[in-house]
């Protein structure tokens, strides 16, 4: 097996999680975007990856992970959900802090190490955003939730994860407490600027930007 450098890991589980959320080969375009790198870093990577076997590259289609990409992709998610646990649960990191520290943590390579944080972090199914954290096989937690902006008005919904990441999106969410576990209740889409209007689980009412209805994700309840 090739050694793998922690750039290679990176574009692994960039591609990962572009394709998660687009079922075909993935653009050097999205991956330059993900990666915040320019097209022509993104094209030597392609070709780094390729000879190592992580990836299938078809020209003007874009790549997909082989199996042996995807498992390294897997198991840096996995050391990178379970370090935002332990940050958050244990060492009081609120969830727009631990991403950054996670990216670093992720690199640790002792599978004994991340078992143990496993094991005691009571093995949890996902990650203070409410992402799936893959088990020491791979496998994942997939649940039924769709974004807010696809819920239909008078439906009622809990919160149980978000798309965007970024800081400042995070720390909006927690100054409007629609944090994770939070119930909302659908009023009114507004087909102007498509923002909606919400209820909360205390009755309070919102307004909600477009933008921001589509970067949560709920459950429906009723």
């Amino acid at each position: 097996m090739h050694r793998i450098s922690e750039a290679e890991e990176n574009y692994l589980k960039a591609i990962f999680k572009i394709s998660e959320k687009e079922d075909r080969p993935v653009s050097t375009s999205a991956i330059a975007a993900e990666m915040n790198t320019s097209a022509a870093s993104v094209t030597d990577m392609i070709k780094k990856l390729s000879e190592k076997a992580l990836i299938l590259h078809e020209k003007y289609r874009g790549v997909v992970l082989t199996e042996a990409g995807s498992g390294i992709a897997k198991k840096l998610i996995r050391r990178h959900r379970l370090w935002e646990v332990f940050l958050v649960d244990k060492l009081d990191f609120s969830w727009d802090e631990v991403h950054a520290i996670a990216e670093q943590l992720e690199h640790i390579q002792s599978d004994r190490l991340i078992e143990r944080l496993d094991d005691f972090l009571g093995f949890p199914r996902f990650d203070p955003h409410g992402d799936p954290i893959p088990d020491a096989a791979g496998n994942m937690v997939l649940r039924k939730q769709i974004l807010l902006s696809d819920l239909k008005e008078g439906n009622g919904c809990v919160i149980v994860g978000v798309q965007e990441h970024h800081p400042e999106f995070l720390q909006y969410l927690e100054r409007m407490q629609l944090i994770l576990g939070r119930q909302l209740r659908l009023l009114e889409r507004f087909g102007f600027d498509e923002s909606v209007r919400v209820q909360v689980g205390d009755g309070q009412e919102l307004v909600l930007s477009k933008k921001v209805a589509q970067n949560l994700f709920v459950q429906k309840i009723s």
